[in-house]
């Protein structure tokens, strides 16, 4: 073979593993990695368009609808083409030589959404928030006056035998019990800001069987092991079969664990007298912060009153100032608004989620508490809504 005909073997191997490195390496990859990126925008900003969405439905006292994104499927293909030309003469230096290379990709997404609706509606949007949730967020380290702001619908006072003395509402249209609740929320946020707070499941020891004379048998272990139950052996000789049992949540300014297990149990079987929506609250007068003391429980809201209150303040009952209780200490930040929602005839100039409705467009306000709290009821709308992997075919949109 002559040394022409051995160029062109040699640059059409080149351009043959070119071809395969654009189409299959660097251009299928890139497009992916930004794809998966797009995807992950698209429905992050979809789900806060659809929370700001309701809220001005709200406003304008329309019911509310939720749609979420269920599944994301997507087909990527990927093509190269590669050609090579060449004019090779007898005569040394006429050889000339051409190459054309080129790649597509061609995406084809398929979307697949569910409407919440019906019972589903119901079940995740009507139904009061659990005590879980609001432990979970504080645990996280969300600021507990702004989760109390958002979830609560108010406070239920109790004497310290547990009987019901009267109901503080987190409304501002109840502009004197709206101003209680708020210092109330100030001062359980100065007793977590100096760790004098705490927000916790009581746990204590049950007995179910005890005054066994003798030991348990091999397959009694086994069996209490498997069931979460443990043998203990008593002072005077005798067995007893004990758990531990992780009972309701509790926001107290003492440590829990620092009682004894009967009166953890007592605790527990107060809080249990009211539903699960209720968080247990006692702030001892013996305790951290205990000149502002309180006994009973914070009564949670369901999504769908989160967002009728926030849509409320927009204009019907806008929140307003309210100043601690000369008994707290600095609270931190302490905002008017819960959340901010700013209502313009204009896309709003800040980088703020925001929809448009109505011909109107509503922002979220460009504090950083705002952005905070939008954020917390992003979540609680994730904790609440997101999960739809049991409800029945989805609406499936391919492109």
């Amino acid at each position: 073979m002559d040394d022409g005909r051995k160029r062109v073997v040699r640059m059409a191997a080149i351009l043959g593993l070119m071809a395969w490195a654009v189409g299959g390496g660097c251009v299928g990859s890139a497009a992916l990695h930004q794809a998966v990126l797009s995807y992950d925008d698209t429905v992050s900003r979809l789900e806060q368009e659809i929370l700001l969405l309701n809220i001005a439905r709200m406003h304008a006292d329309v019911p509310p609808h939720f749609t979420v994104t269920s599944s994301i499927a997507a087909t990527f293909n990927f093509s190269t083409t590669a050609g090579f030309n060449s004019t090779v003469a007898e005569a040394v230096g006429t050889n000339s030589y051409g190459f054309t290379l080129g790649a597509t990709v061609a995406e084809n997404p398929t979307f697949s959404i569910v409407p919440v609706q019906g019972e589903e509606f119901t079940r995740r949007i009507l139904t009061p928030t659990d005590e879980t949730k609001f432990e979970f967020l504080v645990f996280q380290g969300a600021p507990i006056d702004m989760v109390l702001r958002l979830m609560a619908d108010g406070i239920e006072v109790q004497t310290r035998d547990g009987r019901f003395e009267r109901f503080v509402l987190n409304r501002p249209r109840a502009e004197e019990e709206y101003q209680e609740f708020r210092q109330r929320a100030s001062h359980l946020a100065w007793l977590n800001g100096n760790r004098n707070l705490f927000v916790s499941s009581l746990s204590f020891e049950e007995t179910l069987d005890e005054g066994l004379p003798g030991p348990p048998s091999p397959g009694d272990l086994m069996s209490a092991v498997d069931k979460g139950y443990q043998w203990t052996r008593a002072a005077d000789g005798t067995y007893a079969l004990t758990r531990t049992v992780i009972g309701r949540v509790a926001v107290t300014n003492y440590d829990p664990r620092t009682l004894g297990d009967a009166e953890r149990r007592a605790l527990n079987q107060r809080a249990a007298k009211n539903p699960r929506n209720f968080v247990f609250v006692d702030i001892r007068p013996d305790q951290p912060g205990g000149t502002f003391p309180l006994s009973g429980a914070i009564k949670l809201r369901s999504l769908n009153m989160m967002l009728e209150f926030i849509a409320e303040g927009i204009a019907l009952w806008p929140e307003f100032d309210v100043p601690k209780d000369p008994r707290t200490g600095d609270p931190g930040r302490n905002p008017a608004r819960l959340l901010a929602i700013h209502v313009d005839d204009h896309e709003p100039d800040d980088d703020v989620p925001y929809v448009a409705f109505g011909g109107e467009y509503f922002a979220v306000g460009d504090t950083p508490w705002d952005r905070d709290a939008f954020g917390l009821l992003y979540q609680l709308f994730q904790m609440t809504v997101t999960d739809v992997s049991r409800v029945g075919v989805p609406i499936t949109i391919s492109k």
